[in-house]
């Protein structure tokens, strides 16, 4: 069965019970630990965990109070603001996989599903968790955020925040970093409930910063090795900006912890937006060559898949035909007949919303549209879903989401406004700052940039 054929399986399902529910917000938490914030999911925004409740309950990492009265809502059939993503997404169209849909289907079972039906208050130790220990990390990505990013924590505290623009924090005053993992007591709350969460998880996946440099992702490796999980799958998302010496020493711990029998499965997730220099523009301390050779090295000394997380944004827009064209290489050259995953090469497509400046829906629909179909058309022309080296029916149909979205969306005159002002003073002051050029790296967009230096 195919991934588009299981989750529309499952939608009838959850409807029985709400139709605006979303198994997610049970058994799929996100955890910041070095900010103490949680989520269900990143699409809404993340709250604070209160301290006092970890101390008493350690699994209040993730059963907070504002979880539990969305949890009601969902219940009720209303649908919580910070869940708009999906409820967009599902407002296109019966044809429209959202994430709300992928997710009941990929953790469904008949267990976790009466049980929430028994007892839809009570706390649970989820299926699915998605943990960053902390922001240490080599990067400072443009869209991202000093919360995540110790590499632009520190240009913040050097430059100060990006003052010209209203709609990106970026200022460090008003959250604290927890900088230390050991004395974190977030971390140290993760470690109490960790002996009884190791039962019930089935996918943990370590987020950033970047995992590699951080001291308790290697510790989840040691636990795992001591007490294997046979049944969990473990992620990693990683930059593959390292030096390879850690690569190498990464992928013989997983190597070790899948042929050992410790772990059930492995995946791996990067990021990559577009190609060539305009990656590096995007990704701050990105260097194409040091990361080709780290894919590399991931690839030929493993056989598990990895996956490429595009976070579409208005950098991405023009040139993404080159990337889909690395991916249909990559696919040549590291799938192999007698692999026994699928497909080692995947790529997902979300969109970026925020910050406004970064917003694919701020460019001018008729010249910036024929880009998008013209992507649309490349997947079209190679996709075959019963052909690993091509595109599959999920990838066309998540891509075909986001071209669809940036159509359809229409903002007001007031928003248009503010965003492209912010386009054109954040990309000034972002290439004074890192020693750039935006209009020589991007120009299919220098009579966009100008058009908004007027605005």
């Amino acid at each position: 069965m195919h991934d588009k054929e299981r989750i529309e399986k499952f939608i009838p399902i959850m409807d029985e019970l709400s139709p605006t529910f979303c198994l997610a917000k049970w058994h799929h938490t996100t955890l910041y630990l070095g900010t103490g914030e949680t989520h269900s999911c990143y699409h809404p925004a993340p709250h604070k965990i209160p301290l006092h409740e970890i101390e008493a309950d350690p699994s209040a990492l993730h059963n907070t109070q504002q979880k539990k009265a969305e949890r009601q809502m969902m219940i009720d059939g209303k649908k919580p603001s910070g869940c708009n993503y999906c409820w967009n997404v599902e407002c296109m169209g019966k044809d429209y996989i959202s994430d709300r849909k992928e997710r009941n289907a990929s953790i469904y079972t008949p267990e976790r599903f009466n049980a929430i039906k028994q007892e839809p208050m009570a706390n649970v130790n989820p299926q699915y968790v998605e943990v960053s220990f902390g922001n240490e990390c080599n990067f400072k990505c443009g869209y991202c955020h000093p919360k995540h990013s110790s590499s632009y924590y520190k240009e913040i505290e050097k430059e100060g925040p990006y003052t010209m623009v209203k709609n990106h924090r970026n200022d460090i005053d008003w959250f604290k970093i927890h900088k230390d993992e050991e004395t974190n007591p977030y971390v140290k709350a993760w470690w109490k409930w960790w002996p009884e969460l190791r039962k019930t998880l089935t996918i943990l996946r370590i987020t950033g910063g970047e995992p590699l440099l951080q001291q308790s992702t290697w510790r989840v490796f040691d636990e795992l090795e001591k007490n294997p999980c046979p049944n969990l799958e473990l992620n990693i998302n990683t930059n593959l900006g390292v030096k390879p010496i850690l690569i190498e020493r990464f992928t013989d711990k997983v190597n070790n912890l899948v042929e050992k029998g410790c772990i059930k499965d492995f995946k791996i997730f990067t990021s990559i937006d577009t190609w060539g220099p305009q990656a590096e523009y995007i990704r701050t301390g990105l260097d194409l060559e040091l990361w080709q050779k780290n894919l590399d090295i991931y690839m030929t000394k493993t056989n598990m898949p990895l996956t490429f997380m595009v976070t579409f944004n208005i950098l991405t827009v023009t040139n993404f035909s080159t990337l889909l064209q690395k991916f249909l290489d990559w696919r040549i050259k590291y799938n192999s007949d007698n692999q026994t995953k699928w497909q080692r090469i995947r790529f997902d497509t979300p969109y970026l919303k925020e910050p406004l400046q970064y917003d694919m829906n701020i460019l001018p629909k008729e010249r910036f549209m024929p880009y998008m179909k013209k992507h649309l058309q490349f997947i079209i022309d190679n996709m075959d879903d019963q052909d690993k080296h091509k595109f599959s029916e999920l990838e066309y149909e998540k891509f075909r989401r986001v071209v669809d979205y940036m159509e359809r969306t229409q903002y007001d005159v007031n928003r248009l406004t503010e965003g492209r002002r912010d386009f054109y003073q954040w990309f000034t002051e972002y290439d004074k700052r890192r020693n750039v050029n935006f209009t020589d790296t991007f120009p299919d967009l220098k009579d966009f940039y100008y058009d908004c230096e007027a605005v």
